[in-house]
């Protein structure tokens, strides 16, 4: 027993947190970015044509962008318990009915929207919270965090391939809402909002006598500033830049999420290894989540975020004279790990910016230009191929997104405010 309270006292809770969301974000995640694997069992099943069975889910991430607003908005109120547990409620509610279906109307209520209510906030909840618990330490914390969209997908659309082979999709949604409930309804219980909870600071530090709070302490060389609430932060120039940087991100990630499958397999690859493409992709996506968040850490959010923005232009570049297997392979490694990197970097340096007053609702209404870009960027590839028969200004686009986004990182300066 005595171990145990040694191990206890020497780790600081906000890695508990962090594990939590981690494995909270895989599940959530995972099951959102399933939805290719049920795409042809659902069409089959209802008739649909594929604009239709692709709006279910182009709904979903409509409707997401909006609850993660309002997730951004209870979080800062009631901390991160209530939200995730309301999210689990929500996310296996969601599969359950979605399982139940006999009409797509049916499908665009249990899936589109309840899955919306039950996911959409994830990653504002995620990274908001952790911004809270970690100052030196907060791109690396970021980076774990973040890397649960990875591991999700790396691990449960395949799960979910092979309910569908063995039991159908019906029972496969079943089953998944089922793991959604076990997974992230007790998890939630772990998660608490500040380190002031604990008499804490970030980081692990232990508050003084009296306790100063997660706001007020300001200790040398923190990167922290004070707190801005979401009208103060929207009355700032860095705060639209981030807001177009978050557009120009998904714009580029989705484009090339959606289309680079195709691609390959209109140069010659065949299905299966194009598809091991996106593999290598999510696998990198998790060490470059990671890595480059460790490392902005102590290099700087802004200079990671650029080098890796400049990256991806060269990847999308390179992705347009790729022709071999290789070559694809290689972007793919380059693309996963540069945009698993730009994610911690971008989302630290919004902490570091505006403070953590009211981080919650600034990152949830700053993921609406994601869910913009998110939306707009695989119909403007597929309306470039359509017209064109050709991904190459699709592609060339992309990369001058990134290149966009690199000016408007430096372009980023510290906000200062008085607390109102």
């Amino acid at each position: 027993m005595l171990p145990l309270l040694r191990v206890k006292d020497r780790l600081f809770y906000g890695w508990v947190v962090v594990i939590a969301f981690l494995i909270t974000c895989a599940t959530l995640t995972g099951i959102t970015f399933s939805f290719g694997v049920f795409f042809k069992s659902i069409e089959s099943e209802f008739n649909l044509t594929r604009t239709v069975t692709s709006s279910v889910l182009s709904a979903n991430m409509i409707l997401a962008a909006v609850f993660a607003v309002l997730g951004g908005y209870v979080l800062d109120r009631y901390g991160p318990r209530i939200v995730v547990l309301l999210m689990g409620v929500f996310t296996g509610l969601s599969l359950l009915l979605t399982s139940q279906t006999s009409s797509p109307w049916q499908l665009f209520l249990g899936y589109s929207l309840l899955l919306a209510i039950g996911t959409g906030a994830a990653y504002t909840v995620a990274v908001s919270t952790t911004s809270r618990w970690f100052d030196k330490k907060r791109g690396f914390a970021l980076g774990i965090t973040g890397s649960g969209a990875g591991v999700g997908t790396l691990f449960i659309a395949p799960f979910a391939t092979y309910l569908i082979s063995s039991v159908g999709w019906r029972m496969a949604y079943i089953i998944m809402g089922l793991i959604a409930w076990l997974i992230v309804i007790p998890l939630s219980r772990l998660l608490k909002k500040t380190p002031s909870e604990i008499e804490a600071l970030p980081d692990g530090a232990k508050s003084p006598p009296g306790g100063l709070g997660i706001e007020e302490k300001r200790g040398e060389g923190s990167t922290q500033l004070p707190g801005f609430s979401l009208i103060q932060a929207s009355r700032t120039s860095s705060f639209w830049l981030f807001g177009s940087i978050w557009l120009l991100y998904s714009f580029s990630y989705l484009l090339v999420l959606t289309h680079v499958v195709p691609h390959a397999m209109d140069n010659g690859i065949p299905a299966l290894e194009a598809a091991t493409v996106l593999s290598l992709m999510a696998g990198s996506n998790i060490a470059g989540k990671l890595l480059i968040g460790r490392i902005s850490d102590s290099t700087g959010r802004k200079v990671m975020a650029i080098i890796c923005a400049l990256l991806l232009a060269g990847a999308m570049i390179w992705l347009n004279c790729s022709h071999d297997l290789w070559m694809f392979y290689l972007f793919g490694i380059v693309c996963g790990f540069s945009f698993g990197g730009l994610d911690p970097s971008l989302t630290a340096l919004i902490g570091d910016t505006f403070g953590l007053r009211s981080i919650g609702m600034i990152i949830g209404t700053l993921n609406i230009g994601w869910g913009v870009g998110a939306a707009v960027g695989p119909a403007v590839g597929g309306l470039i191929f359509d017209v064109s028969k050709s991904y190459f200004v699709a592609f060339l686009t992309g990369a001058l997104a990134m290149l966009a986004l690199a000016l408007l990182v430096a372009l980023i300066r510290r906000e200062e405010t008085t607390m109102a």
